[in-house]
């Protein structure tokens, strides 16, 4: 699962009233085809717009601080992140679980970033026991994340918390208290790596961006009708992973 966020994971003046962070989930069996059909596309966009093979694709800086892109027409960058989000959109035995914290009204020891990425390991682990993933199957899954390179210590203390306690509130039969339901079938700490050096964790950017423009959309992106972006990802949306979002997204 490879992982990138959006917004700010702040409470006290922050300039966002969300945070989102996504997941983009390959099975092993189909990554060659999935990295060999991205590198297809940067040839497309290179050949298109300009845009080099080695520049990242960081969605909110494309629009509002591209740097050395400045030289692709604005609405020519937009259009780049809408072609991306339809390559993953059209990728098969893919699947995409998102989260999203709404941070109106959280008491002032919330931490957003760690109940976000809570939500995040356990619909990737849980959907995984489940074999609610698309595409293939081993007889036995095993998962690995692959976050961009941020909040390092954070997310891998949590991490190896979960492998050992994991308490999930009990429903229906069970009625009050909890369940200690620890993370078992993640292997290894989660490997960081620099979004500049790696296409998908460069997609699960778009992805996370999207989401977030979706919710609370720039005037820009408005004004583009670029806030629908992210519905483009339906075909590969894990929508087991919330049965109570049409779009599976876990809200917060």
């Amino acid at each position: 699962m490879y992982v990138d966020e959006s917004g700010d994971c702040g409470l006290k003046n922050s300039p966002t009233r969300y945070f989102t962070l996504s997941g983009l989930v390959v099975h092993e069996l189909r990554w060659s085809e999935f990295l060999e059909r991205i590198i297809e596309f940067r040839k497309r966009m290179r050949n298109s717009f300009g845009l080099l093979m080695r520049e990242e694709i960081h969605s909110a800086h494309m629009i509002n601080n591209p740097g050395d892109l400045v030289r692709i027409k604005r609405n020519d960058r937009l259009t780049i992140i809408k072609y991306f989000l339809n390559e993953i959109a059209g990728m098969p035995d893919v699947s995409v679980i998102n989260v999203v914290v709404d941070k109106e009204g959280k008491a002032e020891d919330y931490d957003v970033m760690v109940r976000a990425w809570e939500a995040l390991i356990q619909r990737f682990s849980n959907t995984m026991s489940y074999r609610n993933f698309s595409g293939p199957a081993n007889a036995d899954d095993r998962g690995m994340i692959i976050p961009d390179n941020t909040d390092v210590k954070k997310v891998q203390g949590l991490l190896r918390k979960m492998r050992k306690f994991n308490p999930v509130p009990n429903q229906g039969i069970y009625g009050r208290g909890y369940r200690n339901l620890t993370i078992g079938n993640l292997v290894e700490d989660p490997f960081f790596k620099d979004s500049r050096d790696s296409y998908l964790v460069q997609a699960a950017d778009v992805i996370a961006f999207s989401l977030y423009q979706k919710l609370s959309p720039s005037s820009y992106i408005k004004k583009k009708s670029a806030h629908r972006f992210f519905d483009r990802l339906d075909p590969v949306l894990c929508k087991a992973a919330s049965s109570m979002d049409p779009e599976g997204i876990v809200r917060l």
